[in-house]
């Protein structure tokens, strides 16, 4: 590996979401800050969505820490939510240190969940549900969330839940038999992908986390950098494995920082990695725009 050559104690560029490497992009401070809002206003449903490899599983755990440090709120997180309804319950109790038995009833777990809920909500409580790439639920796993989350509390959903997905997550819940659902999330971000300053920035920044004593943003010229955001667009996970790739070349050419034809040719290894199309780059924009102001796409 080039961790000795190029004066790394850490993998600077793995494709796994680690908060210690988060940067604070844009894109992720806005959608922390609205998560936030969203959960201290007692919104029931909020909703970020996101091309794959844009941060969106790093947003959960960054909200999932944050709000690990709040003494009144519970979080759950469903990291697999292709779940039946009576399995996507059973996770939840579980949580919850709720008494559970493998063989309860939907019915009963509903019930028990409910009360649950209403208890803690007397208490002062606040109950969060995170659902990684919600896309893939089914959809009488989201019916049994709405009802859920039907109670409330002097104006506060005695559950709330975020979901996390893909933009595909958009269309599933444009579906009549879900739109008694959708019409109750009240918050919602579109994660976009890192600016080419950003992705100068970002570059600089997990070689400083990965132990890049001094000079890490000089490892990759501003020139050098432009190119890896033209190639990747900018999305995290694909900046993330064509940094990866141009530093090994950089490395087996003995090099002291990575040229362009390393970027090139790690690029060209590289499935997705393409520059944008003037199209393209509208559509993100014009997106983008529209889901920060509250509007779907």
């Amino acid at each position: 590996m080039y961790f000795e050559h190029f004066g790394l104690a850490l993998a600077p560029f793995s494709i796994a979401p680690d908060p210690a490497f988060a940067y604070p992009s844009r894109a992720q401070q806005e959608a922390h800050a609205a998560l936030l809002q969203a959960i201290g206003g007692g919104d029931g449903f909020v909703k970020i969505t996101g091309d794959v490899g844009t941060g969106k599983t790093l947003a959960c755990r960054r909200l999932l820490a944050a709000l690990a440090g709040q003494p009144d709120c519970d979080a759950v997180y469903v990291q697999n939510p292709c779940l039946t309804p009576r399995s996507l319950l059973l996770a939840i109790g579980v949580e919850l240190k709720l008494p559970l038995r493998a063989n309860t009833s939907e019915h009963r777990l509903l019930t028990l969940l409910d009360r649950a809920l209403l208890k803690a909500s007397a208490a002062g409580r606040r109950i969060v549900v995170c659902l990684d790439e919600a896309q893939a639920m089914p959809a009488d796993a989201f019916e049994v969330l709405r009802r859920l989350a039907a109670r409330d509390r002097d104006g506060r959903a005695v559950l709330q839940t975020v979901l996390f997905g893909q933009p595909e997550l958009d269309d599933k819940l444009a579906r009549s038999d879900l739109r008694p659902l959708a019409s109750r999330i009240t918050a919602q971000y579109r994660l976009g992908p890192l600016s080419a300053r950003e992705t100068e920035a970002y570059l600089a920044h997990r070689l400083r986390v990965a132990g890049r004593a001094a000079d890490a943003s000089a490892l990759f010229p501003t020139a050098v950098a432009a190119l890896v955001h033209r190639y990747t667009r900018g999305v995290p996970r694909i900046v993330n494995i064509v940094a990866h790739k141009a530093l090994l070349l950089a490395c087996r050419d003995r090099a002291a920082v990575v040229g362009p034809q390393h970027v090139r040719d790690a690029a060209a290894d590289t499935p997705h990695a393409r520059p944008a199309t003037a199209l393209s780059r509208l559509v993100a924009w014009w997106q983008h725009g529209r889901m920060r102001h509250g509007t779907p796409a």
